[in-house]
């Protein structure tokens, strides 16, 4: 992929990605992605903090807490870079695969079943890092009037 059509190729667009709309829609769906890539993260540590100390019970059902909630507004900004942001609909199909795959981390969390939990917890971090590297960052690209291609 040559590095002009990153725009393009990032939000799966026509070249839209182009408008200022667009921009801060694909930057707040990467700044989402980001998010919950860290909140998973943050789940992975304090798992092993409740395995190891008496705050690790907290620290980890504050964190699924916030996983959640990330795993939302990720669905959110997939949502609004689709729409009015003129970008591909194939976020909104990762953003809610990942809410639905959180959702069974609450359940399975909840009902105790590590032999699941653990597992899929991989999975999924696996994964919102491999959404996270995929999205290539797009710069706005500015031109003056006397300026050529």
């Amino acid at each position: 992929m040559a590095i002009g059509t990153t725009a393009k190729a990032a939000t799966g667009s026509t070249g839209s990605t182009g408008t200022a709309a667009g921009l801060r829609a694909h930057t707040f769906l990467r700044a989402s992605v980001a998010l919950q890539t860290v909140a998973v993260l943050f789940q992975a540590v304090t798992a092993g903090l409740l395995l190891s100390t008496s705050y690790g019970e907290t620290l980890h059902s504050v964190g699924a807490r916030v996983m959640y909630g990330s795993s939302m507004l990720y669905l959110l900004a997939a949502v609004l870079a689709w729409r009015p942001g003129g970008g591909s609909p194939r976020p909104v199909l990762y953003a809610t695969g990942f809410l639905v795959l959180a959702s069974a981390q609450v359940v399975l969390g909840v009902a105790h079943v590590p032999s699941v939990h653990v597992p899929l917890g991989v999975v999924v971090f696996g994964l919102s890092v491999a959404v996270l590297v995929r999205m290539p960052a797009v710069r706005a690209t500015r031109r003056t009037a006397g300026t050529r291609d």
